[in-house]
């Protein structure tokens, strides 16, 4: 197994429903290792150049909107086989798709207000990662020091 990093963002929706706590506490138990975290607002444009992979969707206006309509907390994570273990966590996009117990299940309302992003590749994750963190403020993995 592969030490990776993911990035979570923990959505408008989430912050809205102060579920911030409770989301990182089922993070940090699944054993991910938080290195970087910090709220923000993301204005439009900055939603459409994360999202661009969407551009051509019909979500993709609804979707950029809704991330730039409130606060959100960008996090980058790490562990071994982080990618497969976080979608594993969080569930399905659809919420009356993911299973139980998952974030999505227990706190989504919607397909797109789902409480989280998590990235679906380690090469996505590296890029995702770069747009909310330079590397300089990815704290690293200090536990053998």
């Amino acid at each position: 197994m592969a030490l990776e990093r993911t990035l979570a963002i923990l959505k408008p929706d989430c912050i809205r429903k102060e579920k911030v706590g409770e989301v990182l506490r089922r993070i940090q138990d699944a054993g991910f290792q938080i290195r970087a975290m910090k709220m923000i607002t993301m204005s439009k444009a900055e939603a459409e150049g994360f999202y661009a992979v969407h551009e051509d969707k019909p979500f993709f206006d609804d979707l950029t909107d809704f991330m730039s309509g409130g606060p959100c907390v960008p996090v980058v994570l790490e562990k071994e086989d982080a990618i497969a273990d976080f979608r594993a966590l969080i569930g399905a996009t659809d919420p009356d798709e993911a299973a139980e117990g998952t974030i999505r299940s227990d706190f989504a309302g919607s397909i797109q207000e789902n409480i989280v992003h998590g990235s679906d590749s380690p090469s996505n994750g590296q890029k995702e990662t770069g747009y909310f963190f330079p590397e300089h403020e990815i704290v690293a993995n200090t536990a053998n020091t």
